[in-house]
């Protein structure tokens, strides 16, 4: 099993390749990461040390396995959101264009270092992604849909999807996505407001999903100046998805925030199907590679029945 401190191996980099995915991690320390976005790179630190350390070793890395690799960006990685800053172009060549596109077995996603902190698409979730495409669901409601990743992938299995997200530049984006796929809009969704309210709408119309992507953000605010948080706030969003879940419908839980892993949101979720009389089991998707133990956002299905 890869250590932490350990470059991904020429013989994995292969594989990406031959699953059509060129975006990934390389490399996880205690103190940041470095991902792979096509040609450009992305290295994650929380402090100087770091940066510099994994600088150096991106550079011995890609003599070694081969790689060239266009532009380096760098974003510090702060204790708390509001420190957020856009990546910085390290090495590379100048220009105003900062963005590019990236594929995911075969999927195509655009990505941009110049519009925030996130470039566009999370690359930890890639297996809950496969994993939609696999289930092939007929209407997915996406909450807290940022960019649309997960509806592309269920939206290229032949689902209907349902996107909300605050950001409606997020969903203009999400729109472009599909545009990039060849995937037209006609029976997508794309809803500019805050998914607690939006949920109880699409219960009182009696709408019902079968797959449904709980991804909050840690902490937002709405427009109107609700603010959510993701620890006393997951379970109050989990209730309000069940309303509309079909009866073996599948919800994925997932969060990047630290004191929520993958048990505390078993539990949770057992709670909340006790409070509403439903029943389902749970199941975690396959260990990324690219990704040591622990790294990553925590994900659990939960598969009602």
């Amino acid at each position: 099993m890869r250590t932490q401190s350990e470059w991904i191996d020429a013989a994995l980099l292969r594989e990406f390749d031959a699953e059509g995915t060129n975006a990934h991690r390389l490399c996880t320390i205690q103190d940041g990461w470095v991902e792979r976005f096509g040609r450009d790179i992305l290295i994650s630190y929380k402090n100087i040390a770091a940066r510099e350390r994994l600088t150096l070793e991106l550079y011995l890395w890609g003599r070694s396995a081969e790689v060239k690799f266009g532009r380096v960006f760098a974003r510090f990685l702060p204790r708390k959101n509001e420190g957020r800053q856009t990546p910085r172009r390290r090495f590379g060549e100048k220009g105003e264009n900062l963005a590019a596109v990236v594929t995911e077995r075969h999927l195509k996603f655009a990505i941009d270092f110049g519009v925030g902190y996130s470039v566009g698409l999370f690359i930890d979730q890639r297996e809950n992604r496969s994993y939609l495409r696999k289930s092939a669901p007929k209407r997915l409601l996406n909450c807290f849909a940022y960019t649309c990743s997960f509806s592309v992938a269920a939206a290229s299995a032949g689902a209907d999807t349902v996107n909300v997200d605050l950001s409606k530049k997020s969903l203009t984006r999400g729109q472009e996505n599909f545009s990039l796929n060849y995937l037209p809009t006609n029976n997508h969704q794309f809803i500019a407001d805050d998914v607690l309210s939006v949920l109880p709408r699409l219960a009182r119309r009696g709408e019902k999903f079968d797959i449904i992507i709980l991804d909050p953000p840690t902490f937002s605010r709405s427009h109107s100046g609700k603010a959510f948080h993701v620890e006393s706030d997951f379970e109050k969003l989990l209730l309000a998805a069940l309303e509309v879940a079909e009866r073996n419908a599948h919800i994925l839980l997932s969060t990047n925030c630290s004191t929520l892993r993958e048990h505390a949101l078993e539990v949770m979720g057992r709670y909340c199907l006790k409070s509403s009389r439903r029943a389902g089991k749970f199941h975690r998707s396959p260990p990324l590679p690219d990704f040591p133990p622990g790294n990553g956002a925590s994900t659990v299905w939960l598969s009602l029945r």
